[in-house]
């Protein structure tokens, strides 16, 4: 990837700190243009900047450029939610595959949020769903082959975190490190290895760049459960 300016700058980073401060409606509606200039602009140039790297990797990646398909929503769904702050202080790339209608797949994504920068691939899975990644491919591939998290955490376990979910009545609950174990496969739902930056990462010139190459490290995680054949 050639040389970039940067795409973020300490204006994007402020945007959510004040946002944090003043998480309501009205403060919202007043900063509605810095919004749009510091955080919508540079993220849709970052997908348009990303999406000849990922195609690289595999042209059925979805960049449509839809809220909620490539980009986070910044509104929280707060109907049962305890905190009912309206706003997210953080917004999200992400490149998801293709599966149709109801398929729950993994995704390579990055964000940037008050107090880090994140770059990395994710899946998760409803624990009802029997139309996902995980269930269908995922977890059939990990129990025939289980050496294969093993080879995985070796090659990236030093440059990456892992961390993994399971359901306990019907709270979800953290696990840190990798899922090595079947066991440990029949019960996961969410399964994330990612690089943690700090936030000024993000108005680096170099900051799509590193991104870039987090993707292609972490681009057989996604192959491996998310496409078939």
């Amino acid at each position: 990837m050639p040389p970039q300016k940067a795409l973020f700058s300490k204006e994007t980073l402020r945007f959510f700190r004040e946002l944090g401060r003043n998480n309501r409606k009205e403060w919202m509606d007043e900063n509605r243009g810095r919004y749009q200039e510091h955080i919508v602009q540079p993220f849709r140039a970052l997908l348009e900047t990303l999406t000849p790297a990922v195609y690289k990797l595999d042209a059925g990646f979805d960049v449509c450029g839809r809220t909620g398909t490539n980009f986070s929503r910044i509104n929280r769904d707060i109907r049962f939610a305890k905190d009912k702050s309206p706003y997210r202080t953080q917004m999200y790339l992400m490149f998801p595959g293709t599966g149709g209608k109801g398929w729950q797949g993994g995704q390579l994504y990055v964000g940037i949020s008050t107090d880090t920068a994140t770059a990395g691939f994710r899946i998760y899975s409803d624990y009802r769903s029997k139309i996902s990644a995980l269930a269908q491919i995922a977890r059939p591939r990990v129990l025939a082959d289980p050496r294969w998290i093993a080879r995985q955490k070796r090659r990236l376990d030093r440059k990456y975190e892992s961390y993994w979910y399971s359901t306990e009545k019907r709270e979800w609950t953290k696990h840190g490190g990798w899922p090595a174990t079947p066991e440990e496969w029949k019960k996961l739902l969410g399964w994330i290895v990612r690089r943690k930056m700090a936030p000024s990462a993000a108005t680096r010139p170099n900051f799509t760049a590193d991104v870039a190459k987090i993707f292609r490290d972490l681009f057989p995680l996604f192959r491996f459960t998310s496409l078939r054949g």
